[in-house]
């Protein structure tokens, strides 16, 4: 679902553990230290919304049918290949062979059936159940697979190479959340809760010679100046999404690469539409007129982001600028506050995650409300009670997060999601989206949803970061872009 994972170590701890871990990456070329800004709260993306998870086990742990490249195209991962129907709603997957679980199960068609099953099942807690829901999946013999969709959707591919299509052992996949068993290249060997994950080669994987890397510690670093601080010592040799502030020091320094990478994320200011005064439309454009996206993208992303004005991004098929629909403008944000007959000074509540662009993010919009006369009350939480709290029991006027899905349009046609927003005419639009095959029929579609979301003011759509990575030079392989938020370790080498 979204940009988000748990609590993460303080300062103090991270510089306490970062001795030996230095140590081993800078004397074994066998090993590599990965920072992230979160830690994830498991390390089951079929059960859980945090994309941390995917960001530990998704191709190293847990393998899926399809695999997502860094372009974005789609490839055979655990299948071999596949075939649409003509009228493309039936795909006939044949699978790899010889491929086991860490458990030493096989995995075959019913492993793929029981996966799905399980994911679209009514005990789901997949975020992508939906989907999962509206597929048949039929066992044809031990390596072939059906899959038949109710409806036509021409990104299915793309879908079961996400982290959420995962395929799970019967036997074990109760127990992924704290110990995943997968078919991938990599183990659990050890996860300190609150400070490091480490993964292992695994030995018994199809492909031995895959991964060059024998042993990964993740380390998770939520502070900015602690996590340039880990990097410039030698404690972390990359760091994927290092907070924005760290960039400068790294940029020319000759010991270091930085990646600035695209990416299908939306940085929006979520809005519980549920919620009085918020259920007023011309409350929420009140709300998008006294934003000032530059501003924000300057202090929440230290400029590094695009201005979005609904749930999109450029680059993604279809993309429309929508930016000049709820254009900033004061004037008319307090004309629209009037309008509604809400008196001035209207509090609201802005519950912020622990990620600098939420908390920088937010410190900037509660400004910029103010000269309309809106009071914003800041609560910072960490993920945790984020995930509980915002994302779980709606319990907030006002968020920022980054929804990081490729595909999540859909997000606005669920009833009971977390923002609350509800409309006809989007639901209506969305089913012809998922089921219109025709490309150019479909990006309209796609416009016309884009401009329904910014009219209805159903977030405050704010930019599309670029996420910055720094690395020690001689580190090959990294993801250029991010398609995805993976850390596709097997494609790590040291140069």
């Amino acid at each position: 679902m979204l940009n988000r994972r748990t609590l993460l170590t303080t300062a103090g701890a991270t510089v306490a553990l970062a001795t030996p871990l230095a140590g081993m990456a800078q004397g074994r070329k066998d090993a590599i230290v990965i920072g992230m800004a979160l830690e994830p709260p498991g390390l089951d993306p079929t059960t859980g919304a945090a994309a941390a998870i995917a960001e530990v086990v998704q191709y190293n742990i847990l393998e899926t049918l399809t695999k997502i490249n860094v372009d974005g195209s789609v490839t055979p991962l655990l299948a071999e290949s596949w075939e649409i129907s003509p009228d493309l709603k039936t795909y006939t997957f044949k699978l790899r062979k010889g491929v086991k679980f860490q458990n030493g199960e096989p995995f075959n068609a019913s492993t793929v059936k029981f996966a799905f099953d399980r994911a679209g099942g009514e005990k789901s807690t997949n975020k992508d159940k939906r989907t999962f829901a509206n597929l048949a999946t039929q066992v044809v013999d031990e390596h072939t697979v059906v899959v038949i969709n109710k409806e036509i959707d021409p990104d299915l591919p793309f879908v079961l190479g996400q982290a959420t299509a995962a395929i799970v052992e019967p036997k074990s996949a109760e127990g992924n959340a704290t110990k995943p068993i997968g078919t991938g290249p990599y183990k659990l060997d050890n996860w300190a809760k609150g400070s490091s994950i480490t993964l292992s080669k695994w030995e018994g994987f199809r492909a031995p010679a895959v991964a060059k890397i024998n042993k990964v510690t993740f380390r998770f670093i939520s502070d900015t100046a602690a996590q340039a601080a880990a990097v410039l010592s030698g404690d972390v040799d990359v760091f994927t999404r290092i907070g924005t502030r760290a960039v400068p020091q790294f940029r020319n320094n000759p010991q270091f690469q930085t990646i600035l990478a695209g990416s299908r994320a939306k940085t929006i200011l979520s809005i519980n539409n549920k919620k009085k005064p918020l259920d007023d439309v011309r409350v929420r454009r009140a709300i998008l007129a006294a934003i000032d996206r530059k501003a924000v993208i300057e202090g929440a992303a230290d400029g590094l982001g695009v201005p979005i004005g609904s749930h999109y991004v450029p680059g993604a098929a279809g993309y429309v600028d929508t930016t000049g629909i709820n254009p900033f403008d004061i004037e008319k944000a307090k004309k629209l506050l009037a309008e509604a007959g809400v008196k001035t000074p209207l509090e609201l509540r802005m519950t912020l995650p622990p990620p600098p662009y939420a908390r920088q993010g937010g410190e900037v919009i509660a400004a910029q409300l103010a000269k309309i006369g809106i009071v914003v009350k800041i609560q910072n939480v960490e993920w945790a009670q984020w995930l509980s709290g915002t994302y779980g029991n709606k319990d907030y006027d006002l968020s920022i997060v980054s929804h990081v899905e490729p595909f999540d349009l859909g997000n606005y046609a669920k009833p009971d999601y977390y923002w609350g927003y509800q409309s006809k005419a989007f639901d209506t639009l969305f089913d012809k989206i998922k089921t219109t095959a025709n490309p150019a029929e479909r990006n309209k579609l796609l416009g016309e949803a884009q401009k329904l979301l910014a009219t209805d003011a159903a977030n405050g759509f704010l930019y599309q970061p670029q996420f910055p990575t720094v690395a020690k030079k001689n580190v090959k392989g990294l993801w250029k872009e991010n398609p995805i938020f993976v850390n596709d370790l097997s494609a790590l080498s040291w140069g």
